[in-house]
Formats: structure tokens, sequence, C-alpha cells
């Protein structure tokens, strides 16, 4: 079984010796070159395609109409790529094997040492489907499975940015996406771009809005395929269970090991001017440097604090979360503030709960700014979320990693849905997810809040085993939601003319 390979050029300077070890193989028939010419003297096998881009629509298209092989196999645009020894044999007969619609495995990447390390990489599931999962630099699609995708769910759309993501969902539903847990090549060296925090926040960077919109597009038909997607249309807030809380709000500061700054941000919550009552809960995790002291001489001189620490010691910081949100002390809305945050203005506080005050919204999420150690605003600067929408944001957030900050919530509605999943990352999307679908969630656009970012920061210089950890737990919620949505499309029905509520069937 023969090979296409595409392969889209960009100006990259290691065309030349891509194109001749992808020609050497005897499994591959054909070389497509993308955006650019191929180098002189690159064969029979080579030919230039005209376009800038595989994931635009119209230039999917015409590399489709060209391939005659069983497979085509496309090179993750911006990749200088090695070849592991018999890789595509070996994904070629996991493919024959499997019936798999789209292969794809580990990988070796350069380290500034000049030496390579392993790259593992994640299994796919029902829920990987935010549109940088990464597969590697190798992606081996099943052409019959292809036709057959298209067949039923239609050819590329007409967009820029989206068509491989639109292909590789639409291939999902009709054969298997398989990993193979082997190094399949190497990426080379040369230099790449979006690196470090800019990439980290590159869904939400004002600068990518148009590729947003497109993702989007693609990301919502697929629910629609799935049975997945939601429509405007949202319960009844319930009334408040019981009485409500000793103050009006709860700022919840779960902590461990901040000592620096602690003291800055429970002072940032006391700075809150509002015209109702509010409490601080700092949630101290056995810290074992001086964060108990600091939040606890802040409690003796300030009655709006208290310091919780938790029985258990085996609490993540969802766990943390549900220690304040079940005490007694908690209000009736509970807000979020990381122990290294900050409070950008003395009106936040009043703006997250006067919005939750209209009883239109279970949850409200602000804005924030990024900034350094030292409160210097650094890129992408305002982080407003603004791929939000009203008709279709909560269908979108299965597709972006993160709903925003600063969160404030009803917390009787925290309650009623079991509070928070006892893990330290994702357990604020987990929550998000779920309250959004049945409820509203409000926005905020303007920055109410200052992230910091620098080396202890939970999501800073991770290791390729936790981010891989990471991004397979939030595809885990995301399948667990995207079964849920399933089961609550076919149980509920919109009933117009209501306010956009929704019914039993």
């Amino acid at each position: 079984m023969l090979i296409t390979a595409v392969w889209c050029a960009n100006g990259q300077s290691g065309m030349a010796r891509t194109i001749g070890m992808l020609a050497a193989s005897p499994l591959i028939a054909r070389i497509l070159v993308v955006g650019g010419a191929p180098p002189t003297g690159a064969g029979r096998k080579v030919e230039e395609v005209p376009g800038d881009t595989p994931t635009s629509g119209a230039t999917l298209k015409r590399l489709l109409g060209k391939v005659r092989t069983g497979y085509l196999l496309m090179i993750a645009q911006g990749k200088d790529i090695e070849l592991g020894s018999r890789s595509l044999e070996r994904m070629i007969e996991t493919g024959a094997a499997t019936g798999a619609g789209l292969l794809y495995g580990d990988y070796e990447e350069p380290l500034p040492t000049g030496q390579f390390r392993e790259r593992p990489v994640n299994d796919y599931q029902l829920g990987s489907i935010r549109d940088d999962f990464n597969f590697g630099p190798l992606l081996l699609f099943s052409l019959p499975a292809v036709r057959k995708a298209l067949a039923a769910h239609g050819p590329p759309p007409a967009v820029h940015h989206a068509a491989l993501y639109d292909l590789r969902l639409k291939v999902s539903l009709v054969a298997p996406v398989l990993r193979i847990p082997e190094t399949l090549g190497r990426v080379l060296p040369f230099p790449e771009k979006g690196e470090g925090g800019e990439a980290h926040f590159a869904y939400v960077d004002p600068r990518n809005l148009a590729v947003q919109r497109e993702m989007e597009q693609v990301a919502t038909a697929h629910l629609r395929r799935l049975g997945a997607w939601l429509p405007p249309s949202y319960r009844k807030l319930p009334p408040p269970a019981g009485k409500d809380g000793p103050v009006t709000a709860s700022v919840v500061i779960p902590v461990r090991n901040r000592e620096e700054t602690i003291g800055d941000a429970v002072r940032s919550a006391l700075e809150q001017e509002t015209d109702f009552d509010f409490n601080v809960l700092v949630v101290d995790n056995h810290s074992t440097d001086a964060t108990a002291a600091v939040a606890a001489e802040l409690a003796g001189r300030h009655p709006r604090v208290r310091l919780l620490v938790p029985a258990r010691r085996d609490l993540g910081i969802g766990g943390c979360w549900n220690e304040a949100v079940f005490s007694p002390w908690c209000g009736r809305y509970a807000v979020q503030l990381d122990s290294d945050d900050l409070y950008r203005n003395p009106d936040s506080l009043q703006r997250l709960v006067a919005a939750l005050r209209t009883d239109r919204y279970a949850a409200v999420i602000g804005s924030y700014t990024l900034v350094d150690g030292y409160l210097r605003e650094i890129p992408p600067g305002l982080i407003d979320h603004r791929e939000w929408t009203e008709d279709n944001g909560r269908n979108n957030a299965l597709r972006v990693n993160g709903f925003g900050a600063p969160r404030a919530f009803r917390t009787d509605i925290l309650r009623r849905g079991g509070g928070f999943p006892n893990v330290s990352y994702g357990e604020d999307y987990a929550v998000c997810l779920k309250i959004s679908r049945h409820y509203r969630i409000g926005r905020i656009y303007e920055s109410l809040y200052l992230c910091r970012r620098w080396a202890d920061n939970t999501d800073a210089a991770l290791s390729v085993e936790r981010g891989n950890r990471n991004d397979a737990y939030k595809d885990w919620l995301r399948t667990q939601e995207i079964l849920a949505r399933q089961r609550l499309s076919r149980a509920w029905r919109y009933i117009p003319g209501n306010d956009g509520d929704l019914q039993m069937r």
C-alpha cells in the first residue's frame, strides 16, 4: 500500500533534506509540496501544488484530488522531520490491522544542547476535540476513511485555517484515531515560532481571533454531528437552597507554600470596596513554609479573614475549594482569587457579585491581565476570552482550554453539583463545563484581575509527562461532558417564546 506525502514548504531551510528522505522511501509514491517551489533536482516524485497551507479548505480539496494512493501522510506544518526506522511500514501495518482512519505516534524533539529527547503524545479519545491536540509530526490518513468521512459529512469547508482540523474530526466519526506508542521519527532543529508564554495563551490572543472563529465553526459542526451541541436555551436558576451564608460573598484563596505572595493576595481582597458584606477564606493546604503564619497574622488583625486548615492531607486545589464552599463560613457567592494573583481594582469583587445578583447567571467570569512578578504587563496582555458568545459559548468551551478568570459562582449551585474534583489542574474547567451545560455563564470583558506568570505557577515549566497528564485530563473532562450533553440533548426540548427555557420531553 503506497503513500502520498504532503509537506508545507513555507521557506523552511530543511526542505531538500526532508523531501530527499521521503523520496528515498519505496512506500512514498508522490510528494505534494504546498507553499513554495520544490528544491532543484527534487525528482519525479515531487510536485508543487498551488496554495499556501494545507489548512485551507480550497488547498486541501486540491490536494485530496491528486491522491491516488491508499494513504495520505501529512507532515505537520512548520516541521522538518526525519523518519524513524521502518516507521512508515509500521504505520501501514497498524492501519491494515485495525482499520484506523488516522494514525500518529510518539517522536523525538531537539533540545538546546543539540541532543534529542523522547516526546510521547496522548491517546485520542472522544473529548480530544481541541484544535491544538498534539499528534506529533506525522499524521497518516487512510484514504478510504477520508472518502467515507467526506461523503457522509461534506467536503472541507471554505476556511483558511481549520480545514485539516475539520478533516480529522470527520474521520474520527467513521474510523478509529489511533496512537502508535512508539517513536516514529524526530523533529529536526530549526527556529520555532510561538514558544513560551505567548504560545500558552495563543487561543485567547486577540491577534488570533479570525483563526479562532474558524476553529469554532468547525468544532460546533462536529458537536452537532455528535448530538452534543446545545442550543442557547437554559434551565431557570433554582431558588437559593436554604438560608444565605453569613455574608453575601466569600473570596476563596486555596494556597500551599506561597509565603511570598499570600499576603498580597489577601490584602488585595481586603481592599475591595463593596455595598455588601464579604469575607476572605484562606484554605492552607498544609504549607511547609511561612504561608500559614502570614495568613494567621492577617486573620488576627482582620475579622473578615478566616484561615481554614483541612483535616485531610490528600487535597488538591479542587479539594481545597470544597473545604471553603461546603464550610458554614461561605457566603451566598464564592469568588476566586489565586494565592499569587491580585484583584486589579477595588471594584472587581463588586462587579462580579453585581452580575450574579441579577439572577441571570449561575457563574460570572471576568477578564485578566498577564503580568510578571513585578506586576509589569507581559504579552499577550489582556485575556478576555472574546471567543465566548452568548449563543455558542458553552459549545465552544469544549474546544478551548479554559474559561478565564476571575470566576464567581453561586455557592448553592456549586454544592448541588457536588463541588470541585479533587485535582490541582482543570478543577475550574470541570466545574464551569458542568455549570454551562445547564445554566448561563455571564462574562465581564474588562480586566478585573492581575495574573502573575512566574516560575512557581502550577502550569509553568512542566515536564513532558506532566503536560501530557494535564492535557489528557482535560480531554477526559471533555469526553465526560460530551457524553452528558448527548444524554441531555435527547432528554430536553426547547420551548420557543419562553425566555429560552428548557423543559423535559
